[in-house]
């Protein structure tokens, strides 16, 4: 994950929107000084680490996370693109999600967006990360002091569209699931 303009991190192809995955430690300083830009007063960031339980399962002590690079990174991108229609104002977006052993403590998923304002910066960094969880084919395998098994209660997935971030934002949460208009998405 670089940026071939300037081979330093950053997204791998210019523009606004930085959507990957990565089999390496999740860029977070470089990606928030990437989100900042002269013209957003507001940068969200939001980062989702391994911890050390899951429900059910106690002394977790590391998570795999596999996903088909060429369906995930496309349904990222189209998390984005809904997350413009929506929020037209805002800056930067950077979605990036780990792949591979990730140890409790380390980052498995990072959402970045710059905006003129912090409401839209909040309600679509919220957004962002419901969606990707509910929409993107990315599998979670946890690693305990029981043994090892693939994350509890996988679902179907949902379309981008459908996450409504209202309803996410004062959805349910229920065992490591969010209910949204009676659709239940596992949140890995």
């Amino acid at each position: 994950m670089s940026d071939p303009t300037t081979n330093a991190p950053g997204p791998s192809s210019v523009g606004e929107d930085w959507v990957d995955l990565s089999d390496g430690a999740l860029p977070v300083l470089d990606a928030y000084r990437w989100a900042v830009r002269p013209d957003c007063g507001a940068v969200v960031m939001f980062t989702g680490t391994a911890r050390d339980h899951s429900e059910g399962r106690s002394g977790v002590t590391e998570l795999t996370y596999e996903a088909y690079r060429e369906l995930a990174v496309p349904r990222m991108a189209v998390v984005v693109a809904e997350m413009r229609d929506r929020w037209p104002a805002i800056g930067r977006v950077a979605v990036l999600h780990r792949v591979g052993d990730v140890a409790v403590g380390q980052e498995a998923v990072l959402v970045v967006v710059s905006a003129p304002h912090r409401d839209e910066a909040f309600t679509a960094a919220r957004y962002a990360i419901d969606a990707v969880k509910a929409s993107v084919p990315i599998w979670k395998q946890e690693r305990w002091d029981g043994g090892e098994d693939w994350g509890i209660g996988a679902q179907d997935l949902l379309d981008a569209a459908q996450v409504d971030a209202a309803q996410v934002d004062a959805a349910q949460v229920d065992g490591g699931r969010v209910v949204v208009d009676q659709t239940t998405a596992v949140r890995p």
